[in-house]
């Protein structure tokens, strides 16, 4: 729905000229801020796209009218041209009442999707960040001592204040039949981290996505455009009509996907920001030049990606080429070509004769089919901008890609912190269209708000869902704004890094080669107890803008060795949240790194007796239950401890101390050689003669 103030906004009319035309379409609306449904808006439509085919007929005819008789051949001239502006009228009508159709059609058996909204489910227990054994019990329904009891099972010590891994969680929640699940995955307003799950019978098939990148000039944009303009099945005559930087291409009676990103920097910018949108990567080389810089930059982003690598040896026309020194280069840089033993599929093109073209496209389809790339249609879409603009007319204009569920016209949806309905969808050959499946690239209109490449976005069901979620994404936007760094520091490295991580990412750039080798075969050697460390890149030169970005992307530390960045440069990877550190010693760094990886492991605890009690007398109290008189043997007795009964030298009980008294008094300790009265938490089967072994866990240093 949309207002009627909304609409001719949308159309580029006048409130009075729409609300003239709605009396005449028997349309009940009377004011600028009546509302318009989905069928009135089609029936709108439809109407004045019909009022525009006759004012382009009458406009035609009136240019054939005005030239004389001696000027006929001019006249069949400009005739000719205004054709070739506009589409032929009849076609654009028959368009256009296809569209209305197909609208009409789309409207009236709107099908009703799955929802991406999470249902409460009593078998769920959700994990928040650093959770207490105490909160987990809560959670749970069931006593803290219960919890620690089982944990204790497990050989792990802890109280009720002592926070829970989730894997200790997890193992401890199955046992009482329950799921757990992390509280960010079940929170639909941070849908970039929303966990989705679909039926597998609901799964279909989807075309791949796939990202071509490499050395300027070795031929990514002929490439392009030799797929596009060989491969592309609706194309009008006297080209191509691709109006944004993705399109499809038909293979086999299947489709391929291509998004053509404007470099390496803006591939792994998207990547930063959580947006993985491609399958496949094709690394371009030129047969005649070999693997460059920037092509040795490309591998290491595409493997940073971690999705499957194809490689295209272009250029094979030329006489100079030679792709065996090409394989050869592959193979240094970490890429084995098939036919050599390796696992990369290289094929050999030219993307200026076509030839090879075919045969790449089919190993595409082939990785696309050992990777089983599915999705499911059937609920509301989710996917990644690719990229946006502010028209002057229509306002933001977005290019989204699907990658999961159906987009169609009038769906509420969310796309960054921008929200709003579906206003006009449109394929990659600028058509119209009513719905959008998996892995297609489409252009909208209908947000409020210009959002950025790599900006997740979400439909919904309600347009008040929409502006909720919206809303309150843009409040934590701003929130999180005000909190500088998001990237891996080595201060911090324990904290910051992920749960069940047990790599370290690191990018290296130093002076000379010889020392990004030493730098790099050192710090690879490191193994602490199984964290190891993991060299994304190591290169030389100064540090630069694209190393932050790809030491940001792939939540790495940015290690410079006898180099120093810019004031630019240290200025925007603080302003990133990366971490650049400095050394001209290598025992330097690895002493460092080790350090940090230190933290990363699990604390190591020791038990350390702190003295012990002889029960001499039991004291029974409606209130307190049963308090034992005893005296302190040796050591100190603490409030805080945790503690054990032992029983003719067998351990009957292990638990906590409930309460420490001397006296009448509540105290905090008791020493050697005084009397006391003890509690046990949760135990009062005490009996004389026992003995209270207090004890605490004592982290170990490594």
């Amino acid at each position: 729905m949309m207002s009627v103030f909304e609409y001719a906004e949308d159309v580029n009319k006048t409130v009075e000229e729409i609300l003239k035309k709605c009396k005449e379409l028997g349309i009940n609306v009377s004011s600028e801020d009546d509302l318009l449904d989905d069928e009135a808006i089609t029936i709108l439509d439809s109407e004045i796209d019909t009022e525009e085919e006759k004012l382009e007929e009458e406009m035609i005819e009136d240019i054939a009218e005005e030239i004389t008789f001696n000027n006929k051949i001019d006249a069949d001239n400009t005739l000719k041209k205004q054709k070739l502006k506009k589409k032929p009228a009849t076609n654009v009508k028959n368009n256009k009442k296809d569209l209305a159709k197909k609208k009409k059609e789309m409207y009236k058996n709107k099908e009703k999707l799955v929802s991406n909204t999470p249902n409460t489910d009593s078998s769920i227990v959700l994990y928040k960040e650093n959770m207490t054994i105490g909160e987990l019990a809560k959670e749970l329904g069931v006593n803290s001592a219960e919890i620690i009891k089982k944990l204790f099972n497990l050989g792990i010590m802890a109280t009720i204040n002592n926070s829970i891994s989730f894997e200790n969680a997890e193992i401890l929640v199955l046992d009482y039949g329950k799921e757990l699940k992390n509280e960010s995955q079940t929170d639909v307003t941070n849908f970039e981290e929303f966990e989705i799950t679909d039926k597998e019978e609901d799964l279909k098939e989807r075309p791949p996505v796939v990202t071509i990148m490499g050395h300027v000039d070795h031929g990514k944009t002929t490439l392009l455009d030799t797929i596009r303009k060989t491969k592309v099945a609706a194309l009008e005559a006297g080209g191509i009509t691709q109006a944004i930087s993705a399109y499809q291409v038909d293979v086999k009676d299947k489709k391929i996907t291509f998004i053509d990103t404007p470099g390496h920097a803006a591939f792994t910018e998207m990547r930063a920001r959580g947006a993985q949108i491609t399958d496949i990567v094709i690394i371009i080389v030129a047969a005649d030049d070999g693997i460059m810089p920037q092509t040795k930059e490309a591998i290491d982003h595409a493997k940073a990606a971690g999705v499957p690598i194809l490689v295209a040896i272009n250029k094979m026309d030329k006489p100079e080429a030679n792709p065996d020194r090409v394989m050869t280069e592959l193979v240094e840089n970490g890429l084995t070509p098939e036919e050599w033993g390796g696992d990369v599929i290289v094929t050999k093109i030219s993307a200026k004769t076509g030839d090879g073209i075919d045969e790449l496209l089919e190993n595409i389809l082939l990785v696309a089919e050992m990777e089983n790339y599915r999705a499911n249609p059937s609920r509301y879409a989710i996917g990644t901008v690719i990229e946006s603009r502010l028209d002057k007319h229509l306002g933001p204009v977005v290019t989204l890609l699907v990658q999961n569920g159906t987009l169609r016209l009038g769906d509420p949806i969310v796309v960054g912190t921008a929200y709003g309905k579906i206003r006009t969808l449109k394929n990659d050959l600028n058509e119209e269209i009513t719905m959008a499946t998996p892995s297609m690239p489409i252009t909208i209109t209908g947000i409020n708000d210009t959002p950025t490449a790599g900006d997740k976005f979400m439909a919904f069901e309600t347009e008040k869902e929409a502006r909720s979620i919206g809303e309150e994404r843009k409040t934590k936007a701003h929130q999180k704004e005000l909190k500088a760094s998001n990237a891996v520091s080595l201060d911090d490295l324990f904290s910051q890094i992920q749960e069940g991580a047990k790599e370290v990412n690191v990018l290296i750039k130093a002076d000379v080669n010889g020392s990004a080798e030493a730098v790099k075969n050192s710090l690879e050697k490191l193994d602490v107890e199984g964290i190891k460390v993991k060299v994304i890149r190591s290169s030389v030169g100064a540090i630069t803008e694209g190393d932050v970005i790809l030491a940001k992307a792939s939540n790495a530390i940015l290690i410079g060795f006898n180099v120093r960045p810019n004031n630019t440069i240290k200025d925007y990877a603080e302003e990133q949240g990366v971490d650049i550190r400095l050394y001209n010693i290598i025992y330097k760094v690895v002493e460092e790194m080790e350090s940090a990886m230190k933290g990363m492991l699990d604390p190591i605890y020791e038990e350390k007796v702190i003295g012990t009690a002889d029960v001499k007398q039991l004291f029974k109290f409606s209130k307190v239950g049963i308090i034992a008189g005893s005296y302190v043997s040796s050591g100190v007795i603490k409030s805080d401890s945790l503690a054990r009964i032992i029983r003719n030298g067998i351990v009957i009980y292990d638990g906590k101390l409930g309460s420490l008294q001397r006296e009448k008094d509540r105290v905090k300790e008791v020493k050697k050689g005084l009397e006391c009265g003890i509690t046990i938490e949760n135990y009062s089967d005490i009996k004389e003669g026992d003995v209270i072994e207090c004890y605490e866990m004592v982290e170990i240093e490594r």
